[in-house]
């Protein structure tokens, strides 16, 4: 410890923190020992960086983490749990002291709360919420109502909202007044007596308008709003589409709720694209390294036996078509690569189209079409890459690494050939229409597309290239 002590010394809080984490990936042991030794700089830390703090207690063990989070005030505790992944945090919280936990949580803002809280076991949300502020718990309780992939579950109650008949002027001073309690000042949205949103105006025009105009005229009427219970991926779209840095969040009436940030959007698309990529291969969308072993073991079963049952398909298709594996040997070597390219292709066509269908690139009218430019493509692709199967194949055999009677060198490598281009154009065409048609029966394009595809290319890549084989070999 006098030797990491010496290489810490006299460092800015930042080269500390990464000097901190270098040293905890490779002993951190020592870094807890110096920590434990020197709670003031640990308490500096946290209060400068608390991003940073948050990465190196992700490096520490449980009970360092949790001792460390305990000897620091409810403020900086829960600036370091907003910067730690909720689903850690949640088990960093079941352990620490309930009124410590309560605490933090109280201080966080409400939405921060709500996340932490909502990957928590229902019996341990319940307790914690009992012993916070009961402010505060039920403005986290408000939030929890909603789904986590929905508005509700992304917005920031926190918003500048003024009412209806205020000059210019008269806003700036409310909202001078509102700044310390506001992280977003990016718009100023505008309610009537009843909290129905009516209009929004940004900042920055708000403080170029002319201090008497009213805010009715200077507001753009009628704005851009979802309700609490539209999906992420929406939300995001219309942020996208109209470069909003925010976007309002309102009930059934029209009633001002809150707002989605833009770094919420950043953070739901981020969360969309791994769940899809979760999917796609049969996890759970929900399912995180935190996860219960028990739950995500149940999870994961059924698309595996369902991998098994078409994989029984699979061998069923091979083995009525042995007997030309008996003739001719070298076929069982040979036979895997249809497969395996007609998988790579179709994956690469599948991929793009779950990336084009998430941001609404494919609509009703353009399916037929995109499905037409993947069979070219997986025709010209095929075409080429069929090519340099054949000859590889024949060069292989000339070479001897491969036995085969040297009559059938050309017709083994034309069978080759061919079964690699007839997978590779099918398969293509496959990969960009599996997630459609599940799109088209309401269920969501990326799951479990890959088990279906790799089915697909497997019965054509061994049965075709067998079938192949038989007819001319």
């Amino acid at each position: 410890m006098l030797v990491l002590a010496m290489k810490l010394r006299l460092r800015s809080p930042r080269q500390l923190a990464r000097n901190l984490l270098r040293a905890a990936r490779r002993d951190r042991d020592e870094v807890e020992e110096y920590l434990d030794a020197r709670p003031a700089e640990w308490e500096a830390l946290v209060a400068t960086v608390p991003g940073d703090a948050a990465d190196v207690l992700e490096e520490l063990s449980e009970e360092a983490a949790i001792e460390l989070l305990s000897d620091l005030e409810p403020d900086d505790a829960a600036g370091v749990l907003e910067e730690i992944s909720p689903e850690l945090a949640a088990e960093i919280i079941e352990e620490l002291p309930v009124e410590t936990a309560a605490a933090a949580l109280d201080a966080m803002d409400p939405e921060d709360a709500a996340d932490l809280i909502g990957e928590l076991p229902e019996d341990a949300a319940e307790v914690v919420l009992e012993a916070m502020s009961p402010t505060e718990a039920e403005a986290v309780r408000r939030l929890l109502i909603y789904p986590p992939d929905s508005a509700g579950g992304l917005m920031t109650t926190e918003v500048a909202a003024l009412p209806l008949g205020l000059t210019v002027g008269e806003a700036i001073e409310r909202i001078r007044v509102l700044s310390d309690e506001l992280d977003h000042l990016s718009y100023v949205y505008v309610v009537d007596d009843e909290d129905r949103l009516k209009g929004v105006i940004s900042f920055r025009d708000l403080v170029f308008e002319r201090p008497g105009s009213g805010l009715d005229e200077a507001m753009v009427k009628d704005p851009v709003s979802v309700t609490a219970f539209t999906d992420r991926r929406q939300v995001a779209e219309l942020a996208q589409r109209y470069h909003l840095l925010a976007v309002p969040v309102t009930d059934d009436n029209g009633r001002l709720l809150g707002i989605v940030t833009s770094d919420a959007v950043i953070e739901a698309v981020q969360e969309e694209a791994s769940e899809d990529f979760a999917t796609s291969v049969g996890a759970s969308a929900e399912e995180t390294v935190y996860s219960d072993v028990l739950r995500a073991a149940r999870s994961r079963f059924p698309w595996l036996l369902i991998n098994l049952t078409l994989g029984l398909a699979v061998a069923l298709v091979i083995e009525q078509q042995t007997g030309i594996i008996s003739e001719i040997p070298v076929l069982a070597a040979l036979m895997p690569i249809a497969a395996m390219l007609g998988g790579n292709g179709g994956t690469q066509s599948l991929a793009v189209v779950i990336r084009s269908l998430s941001s609404d690139d494919v609509p009703g009218s353009r399916i037929l079409g995109v499905l037409g430019r993947q069979l070219r493509i997986g025709l010209l692709v095929g075409l080429a890459v069929s090519a340099a199967t054949a000859l590889l194949t024949l060069a292989l055999l000339g070479t001897g690494i491969m036995e085969a009677g040297t009559a059938e060198h050309l017709r083994v490598a034309a069978v080759v050939g061919l079964a690699v281009f007839a997978n590779l154009s099918i398969a293509t065409t496959l990969g960009a229409a599996i997630p459609l048609i599940l799109r088209r029966f309401g269920l969501d394009p990326a799951l479990a597309s890959s088990i279906f595809l790799t089915f697909a290319t497997d019965v054509v890549g061994f049965g075709g290239f067998l079938l192949v084989a038989t007819l001319l070999l």
